[in-house]
């Protein structure tokens, strides 16, 4: 039976923004999926509420999961991890079976729950700083040993790499990487560690973005927008078009014109577009403010926390939805060529929507237990705090 710890249940006013936020994007998200998807799902599913139904039923569910993640104890989930580890690899492997893996537009990404589809890789999104924040904190002692200390956690990310890459996923596996190497740096793990996976993994990225077709369209459009305006650089260019017509103020909730037919998928992952044309350059400002307050809030949170897995847990989550939205917006300004990440709290797709709000309940989790008075000197660098925590303080671990 589960039991629920009610120390310290007074937030202070940090912990109130902080959920403040997520619900104000999550409203802002659900108001901005049904203005962006109605024409689109009346034209092709003869149901104007199609897509916004489907993401309030997540939506609920999500914010009931965000309620009880801000107030579990986390020593029961730290006991829940292995068994969610071998969950979440379980159902990433199931997406590669015959009849019960969905394929779309040559992606095996999705598993048929009845009517519904779950997407398995945002589940890893959970599930791995889960794990990495409970490995990397128990082995503090031995965290300057490959072998000891960061073999097996980087064993687990190379599982769930392979898994979601066999999907046809590269975006989200790279990216789960690279937010894994986050959560590793925290930690403590010597820099030569990190020089020695960048030396091995920027070749290999790079061989693998020529093994697909549409990877080295993509790579090429953004490079020169020019070489495919109607193919692979159509999207893009469709999207900075309706950004631009936004203007100052905006057309309006719900008066955007060219969210009907100008933007492939921009109830997904461009919703970003339908936004800034609807809201304008106002709404596009409120938008940061809002991940701000959440990062900022979030961050503070896990620098205040007593204990390693905490701050190695809050700091990752953070980072993994703040770094997620702003790879989107780059995406559909075209700062950075095309990928297939959604926009927390807005795209389409009640898995992505249910896991952020979970991430983001276990963030406030984090920072409502943290240490209710903190003095300046107890803020202290995540490396510092693990050299602290280690055997080896006070020598030259670098």
């Amino acid at each position: 039976m589960y039991h629920f710890d009610a120390e310290k249940t007074e937030s202070p006013r940090g912990v109130h923004l902080l959920s403040a936020s997520v619900l104000l994007l999550t409203g802002l998200g659900l108001v901005t999926l049904y203005s962006s998807s109605y024409a689109f799902a009346g034209r092709f599913f003869n149901d104007s509420y199609h897509f916004i139904f489907r993401q309030s039923i997540f939506g609920a569910g999500g914010i009931v999961l965000f309620f009880i993640a801000s107030i579990i104890n986390l020593e029961i989930v730290r006991k829940l991890i292995k068994p969610l580890v071998a969950l979440a690899a379980l159902l990433c492997a199931l997406t590669l079976i015959p009849g019960i893996g969905v394929e779309r537009l040559g992606a095996s990404r999705w598993i048929k729950i009845g009517s519904y589809t779950y997407q398995p890789s945002e589940m890893v999104k959970l599930v791995l700083p889960l794990y990495l924040a409970h490995i990397l904190a128990k082995k503090q002692d031995g965290i300057y040993s490959f072998r000891y200390g960061v073999f097996p956690p980087v064993f687990i990310t190379g599982i769930f790499f392979l898994l979601i890459y066999a999907q046809n996923n590269f975006s989200t596996a790279i990216f789960i990487v690279l937010n894994a190497m986050v959560i590793f740096f925290l930690a403590g793990v010597r820099f030569r560690y990190f020089f020695a996976a960048i030396v091995m993994f920027v070749p290999l990225s790079a061989l693998l973005i020529f093994t697909k077709e549409h990877r080295v369209r993509r790579l090429l459009s953004f490079i020169k927008p020019e070489w495919d305006p109607l193919g692979a650089g159509f999207q893009v260019r469709s999207s900075l078009l309706t950004i631009i017509s936004g203007g100052f103020w905006g057309k309006g909730i719900g008066q955007g014109t060219r969210k009907i037919a100008s933007v492939p998928e921009i109830h997904s992952d461009f919703i970003f577009s339908a936004f800034a044309e609807e809201a304008g350059f106002i709404g596009v400002l409120l938008f940061f403010i809002l991940f701000a307050i959440f990062a900022v809030q979030g961050y503070r949170g896990a620098w205040r926390s007593d204990s390693v897995f905490k701050k190695l847990l809050a700091s990752g989550l953070v980072t993994m939805i703040v770094s997620q939205a702003l790879l989107n917006v780059a995406v559909v300004s075209g700062a950075v060529p095309a990928t297939g990440i959604p926009l927390p709290f807005f795209s389409a797709g009640g898995s992505s929507l249910a896991t952020t709000l979970i991430c983001a309940g276990l963030i406030v989790n984090v920072a409502r237990r943290g240490r209710e008075e903190a003095a300046p000197g107890d803020i202290e660098n995540f490396r510092d705090e693990a050299v602290r925590f280690s055997p080896l303080e006070g020598q030259d671990v670098r």
